[in-house]
């Protein structure tokens, strides 16, 4: 089964019947576009991550990247169906996918498969604190981390270039991989071995990419990735840190969805304070190209 190539056909039916995502569609052209154009071998890192571990290739991209794509066009789906999906012509939406078009050129130096990544971008009306962003480029907000905490668009583009670090650093696969010894980690066992329904293993692995936790390293990984994507997207490494002040405010006295996977703290912060002057030359080189 091609659950790529169902996910192609079930997206295009819902832009039949609705012209909302006539416009995803464009957003997805020019980002791809974008990619291809503006990327032509690996950028040097400005910012020191190490090599991803060699337990993720326990779990193959492709099937990861195609559960997460069932599950987020399900999770649209139903967001559409309470009327909560916005439409690409809502001023939130354009600005998160003016965001994102500054930051996807910049994302294949960290994973060669990005290149060839369905990139997408939703805005889902919710007061939760919360974004994601999936294996394969899925992206989404809630429009509470936006309100509630009055982002500027840098503190935007490092949220988002965070969770796009996480994809592109395959920290999902990588946890998976490590939790063979899960209901999940053995039905997806049983599957790969020919034991099991591998439709039922991704499905059940989708149902988990929306609640799975990170470790530190990892949520430092994506700090510094994330860090560096959206000082290549022309966007003030210092965000960074206002942002991580912001939610360290905002956790006080109630809890944030966002920080049950995100947890702030001062070492998070003193670590981006202290990789601020690293990635400062590629911001100013990024808004001198304009």
């Amino acid at each position: 089964m091609c659950f790529l190539c169902d996910l192609k056909s079930s997206t295009a039916a819902m832009e039949a019947s609705d012209h909302r995502w006539s416009a995803r569609r464009g957003f997805l052209r020019a980002a791809a576009a974008g990619a291809a154009t503006a990327l032509a071998g690996p950028a040097l890192a400005q910012v020191d991550v190490g090599k991803s571990s060699s337990l993720r290739k326990l779990v193959p991209a492709e099937q990861l990247e195609s559960a997460a794509s069932q599950q987020y066009l399900q999770m649209l789906r139903e967001a559409s169906g309470q009327k909560a999906l916005l439409p690409a012509a809502h001023p939130q939406v354009q600005r998160l996918h003016a965001i994102a078009k500054r930051m996807i050129p910049h994302a294949a130096p960290w994973n060669e498969r990005a290149r060839e990544w369905k990139w997408q971008v939703n805005l889902i009306q919710s007061d939760q604190i919360n974004a994601f962003c999936m294996p394969g480029g899925k992206i989404a907000f809630y429009t509470g981390i936006l309100d509630q905490l009055r982002l500027d668009d840098d503190e935007v583009a490092m949220i988002m270039g965070h969770e796009m670090a996480h994809a592109l650093r395959e920290h999902a696969r990588e946890r998976l991989a490590k939790s063979t010894a899960t209901n999940v980690g053995l039905r997806l066992g049983a599957a790969l071995l020919g034991l099991g329904d591998l439709g039922d293993a991704a499905a059940n692995l989708g149902s988990q990419l929306l609640t799975l936790k990170f470790s530190r390293e990892d949520e430092s990984e994506a700090d510094l990735v994330g860090l560096e994507l959206a000082a290549r997207g022309a966007f003030k490494p210092r965000a960074s840190v206002s942002l991580w002040q912001k939610m360290a405010a905002a956790q006080k006295g109630r809890g944030l969805e966002f920080l049950s996977t995100h947890p702030s703290g001062p070492t998070r912060i003193r670590e981006l304070e202290a990789n601020v002057p690293k990635v400062q030359g590629l911001y100013e080189d990024a808004l001198r190209r304009g």
